[in-house]
């Protein structure tokens, strides 16, 4: 499986993201630029974390205007695996292909720890690896993760099984529901606030994120057996 790694301008979680894939699953992975005009030849499309054209006027806000964006929606329309983490979702709710915004943490400062979060929904292309209702430990490292929604989109977001990832006891930054991350309702495109990223080895402080890449390797993996 090959992995587009994207870098806008401001981006700083690229080098983990790619060590992620690269080094500890073993896949194959390509930092591409922002201005790239074609992501055909990618199985998985990363949208790492940073602080994309310096978050100006709103995170993620110019980047959903870079060429690399109607690629990344063509990828999605064609069920590739879309996976934003960070400023990642952020982008990708601005871009439209999540639902709801990401603002300041309630306590308006940013935040750099880790947190545990609850598998709510194991049968994602993200998540087979988990039990459903596993607790992991994840680092989050950011100023504006309050996620939130109106009541309309909320509703559809339980009632399609949309929300994949809850903070478990502590929720460090308002979000509604105590949402970490969620999914499109086809369940190709991931969003999520908390660095799986940074979770990849012992030496780093755990392993609880590897099992989110590997499932999607897995689900790759299987369609392509299935369709030959």
């Amino acid at each position: 499986m090959k992995f587009a790694v994207l870098v806008f301008p401001g981006s700083n979680c690229d080098l983990d993201m790619y060590h992620a894939i690269k080094d500890e699953l073993g896949e194959e992975a390509e930092y591409v630029w922002h201005d790239t005009k074609d992501l055909s030849g990618y199985d998985g499309i990363l949208l790492p974390g940073g602080f994309s054209y310096g978050d100006y006027l709103r995170c993620g806000a110019i980047a959903q205007f870079s060429n690399v964006m109607s690629e990344v929606k063509k990828a999605a329309d064609a069920g590739k695996p879309v996976l934003g983490i960070c400023n990642g979702f952020q982008i990708l709710t601005e871009a439209g292909l999540l639902p709801g915004a990401l603002l300041r943490n309630k306590n308006l400062k940013f935040m750099c720890r880790t947190v545990k979060l609850t598998v709510e929904n194991n049968d994602t292309m993200f998540t087979n690896a988990y039990a459903n209702g596993q607790v992991i430990d994840v680092p989050i490292a950011h100023g504006e993760g309050n996620y939130t929604c109106d009541a309309e989109t909320l509703a559809s977001l339980k009632a399609n099984n949309q929300i994949v990832f809850t903070y478990s006891n502590d929720n460090p930054n308002g979000s509604v529901e105590d949402i970490a991350g969620i999914v499109n309702e086809r369940g190709n495109v991931l969003g999520m606030m908390p660095h799986p990223e940074r979770a990849v080895h012992e030496l780093i402080g755990g392993t609880d994120g590897l099992a989110l890449f590997k499932s999607m390797v897995k689900q790759w993996r299987e369609s392509h057996v299935s369709h030959a």
